[in-house]
């Protein structure tokens, strides 16, 4: 395995601005004495005036100053906290409606929060509250509550409007709402880069990130496979995924106890099973994962359900590697992989210290 990204790899990837590369290295730049995330808008620098370092730190122990364009010192994408509080109220209050008088009274601009959450939520800050308000008389009508109790408890004046927009989400009125099963999504920040949570009552079924490119295609698989709509909200295992995860990355957890719940072939479960058994810190290849499976003569079999993981992380595909030590496919970026492979050896090694 390489044990360094090459200059030019890294130069690439900030010319790209891409991504998968958040929280991998930093760029300094020598005639600003500033350094800046890989995905900084910033004007590029020369390749004779950059000095890339693997953390936030060490730019600093170096001398250097975090940009003002992409504040590297913050979680990339993190959600801003007036807008963590405004989702926070929605989540506690499917009845509260929040206009652009009210944002503008909580000074908060309605145009950037439009932006904010288009970018980041593909939706209008509207689009995000109706479909909370949706959500919460699903689960109201789910258990037993009568429609028109619901309806009116989450805010709709009219049992009219109310039946065309869940009909618009579910596509069935709301008398037939079992026949659809809700997939709830949350967005969270980690070093890595921002991601998605999706978690039915079963349990947690998705955790990728955001600028993952076969994301839409797994969305799509999961509405289909589970005969269910995404929709913003939030449940215990999304609460304790997020939990788990922050733990992760703090070096304090090894394992997850979250509970998952992942819709596949018989095969693919052996396969993700198989996963869960790699220890934390550890590396093997795909013919060794199909060998303690006992599928010696499925090797490719095996590492294509690899890719068809979507829990990251937590179902640990990042932990298998080519045969001769190279690093090859992950859906979150080989560069995401290589910091998940170093930073659990890296505090393997800080506990045997």
């Amino acid at each position: 395995m390489k044990s360094n990204l090459s200059f030019e790899e890294k130069y690439k990837a900030m010319l790209n601005r891409d991504a998968s590369f958040e929280g991998v290295f930093v760029t300094a730049v020598k005639t600003t004495g500033i350094f800046c995330r890989p995905v900084c808008a910033a004007r590029k620098p020369k390749p004779e005036n950059v000095i890339f370092y693997d953390s936030t730190q060490e730019a600093l122990q170096n001398g250097y100053r975090p940009c003002q364009v992409c504040k590297p010192l913050e979680k990339a994408n993190e959600t801003p906290k007036h807008i963590q509080d405004l989702m926070h109220e929605l989540l506690i209050d499917p009845y509260l409606r929040i206009s652009d008088l009210d944002l503008k009274n909580r000074n908060i601009e309605p145009s950037q929060l439009r932006r904010w959450f288009q970018k980041n939520h593909k939706m209008s800050f509207h689009s995000y509250q109706r479909l909370l308000r949706i959500n919460s008389a699903y689960q109201r009508i789910s258990v037993g509550d009568a429609v028109t109790t619901a309806a009116f408890d989450v805010g709709y004046n009219s049992m009219s409007g109310f039946n065309e927009r869940y009909r618009s989400v579910f596509g069935n009125a709301p008398t037939h709402s079992k026949r659809k099963a809700v997939i709830h999504i949350a967005r969270f920040t980690t070093p890595l880069g921002p991601m998605f949570a999706c978690a039915t009552s079963e349990g947690l079924c998705l955790l990728e990130f955001t600028d993952r490119k076969m994301l839409e295609t797994e969305f799509k698989d999961l509405t289909k496979r589970l005969n269910a709509v995404i929709l913003p909200g939030s449940n215990h295992h999304i609460v304790q995924t997020q939990k788990e995860l922050d733990e992760y990355f703090e070096g304090k957890r090894i394992a997850f106890s979250v509970q998952v719940f992942m819709p596949g072939t018989d095969f693919q479960h052996t396969v993700w099973n198989s996963l869960r058994t790699i220890p934390y810190g550890e590396t093997i290849s795909y013919k060794e994962q199909a060998i303690k499976m006992n599928q010696l003569q499925k090797v490719r079999a095996v590492a294509s359900a690899n890719g068809c993981n979507r829990i990251s992380i937590i179902i640990p595909c990042h932990r298998v590697i080519g045969q001769n030590g190279d690093l090859t496919g992950y859906g979150g970026g080989l560069a995401r992989k290589k910091w998940l492979i170093d930073f659990e050896r890296s505090n393997l090694q800080k506990d045997l210290a």
